[in-house]
């Protein structure tokens, strides 16, 4: 008889063991950024936490450790199901997310927790119609601060500065800005930053000031402009494959729904103002910042007006209204801002 206990309870515990395994669902998130980069090691990986914790242990996110794909990849990996969530940066793909131009654009403010709530509630009350993420499911859309100018051996406080400099960007709406200033633009991911300053193949850079300090450009740069509201802006998303995401119970998906969205959105913006502050920190001393005067305001705002123009020309392409879709953003920054 003991035996026959022994056997049934070492079966019903192995049963059981046996169903935790198959009731835990771990959801494989692509990644291209260093482990150490604060969109990793914070944003995302107490994103992590929040939907263990939201979804009681039943669903964990696995941040994959070795790109899958290069940064242009991203949003296809999601699609494809190569991973089930994927970030990334809409402009590394010029022309197949219209609708992200908006948030790109020059002076749209200095808090990227503000911009990125603002962009979210934007992106749910009028954006998504517009169809660009309709094979994903949207987790969030985000932005990082304000992004300044940087450079070495050019005089900052003097705008015409930049003209002829080789500055280095990213996609998107940035290109056309450093453009309209006079300067040669020089495409290539963030990681490959250091790369291309160092190798005299860029004069300078446009970035937010965390990184400058996070990929080790300190050294490489003496200069910097700060604008009012920031010279450009980038659009971010975090999307999941939509049959993975139906594939859920719908307990599950409350769960994830509830980190998600406008708190993702909050969680990232809020990470990226804490480490632009440390950002500015750490170049004290090192590289000469330089506030934009009032002067050199009235020409950014002439010189980027055109630039701001057409990228609302083009995001109409989407099928939606440009000059609408900015005042709305605009409108949902200043109750961001007033919150």
């Amino acid at each position: 008889m003991t035996s026959f206990f022994r056997t049934a309870l070492l079966s019903t515990a192995l049963t059981l063991t046996s169903f935790a395994a198959q009731a835990e669902t771990v959801l494989n998130m692509a990644s291209w950024l260093p482990p150490a980069h604060p969109i990793v090691s914070d944003a995302l990986t107490n994103y992590a936490k929040k939907v263990e914790e939201a979804s009681e242990g039943r669903v964990k996110l696995n941040i994959l450790s070795a790109p899958l794909a290069p940064p242009p990849g991203q949003y296809d990996l999601a699609v494809n199901g190569v991973a089930d969530i994927a970030y990334g940066v809409q402009g590394y793909t010029p022309g197949r997310f219209k609708t992200a131009s908006i948030t790109e654009g020059p002076f749209l403010g200095t808090s990227a927790t503000v911009t990125s709530v603002a962009y979210w509630r934007t992106f749910e009350k009028m954006l998504r119609s517009a169809g660009e993420y309709d094979d994903v499911k949207v987790l969030a859309v985000f932005t990082h601060g304000p992004g300044e100018a940087f450079v070495k051996g050019r005089d900052l406080s003097n705008l015409p500065s930049l003209e002829g400099a080789k500055i280095r960007v990213g996609g998107g709406l940035v290109h056309e800005v450093a453009t309209a200033l006079g300067s040669v633009p020089v495409e290539g991911p963030s990681s490959k930053t250091y790369e291309l300053l160092s190798q005299k193949v860029a004069d300078g850079i446009f970035f937010p000031p965390e990184s400058v300090n996070f990929f080790g450009l300190t050294p490489l740069l003496d200069q910097a402009l700060f604008v009012e509201g920031g010279l450009y802006n980038t659009s971010f998303f975090v999307v999941m494959n939509k049959a993975r995401w139906e594939s859920l119970s719908d307990e599950d998906k409350a769960a994830i729904d509830s980190v998600s969205g406008e708190a993702l959105a909050r969680q990232f913006g809020q990470m990226w103002d804490r480490v632009d502050a440390e950002g500015v920190k750490a170049m004290d001393g090192q590289i000469t910042i330089h506030q934009a005067t009032a002067e050199q305001m009235d020409f950014l705002r002439e010189k980027l007006q055109p630039v701001i123009d057409a990228s609302l020309e083009d995001f109409s392409q989407s099928g939606l209204d440009g000059k609408e879709a900015l005042d709305l953003l605009k409108a949902e920054i200043e109750k961001a801002a007033a919150e």
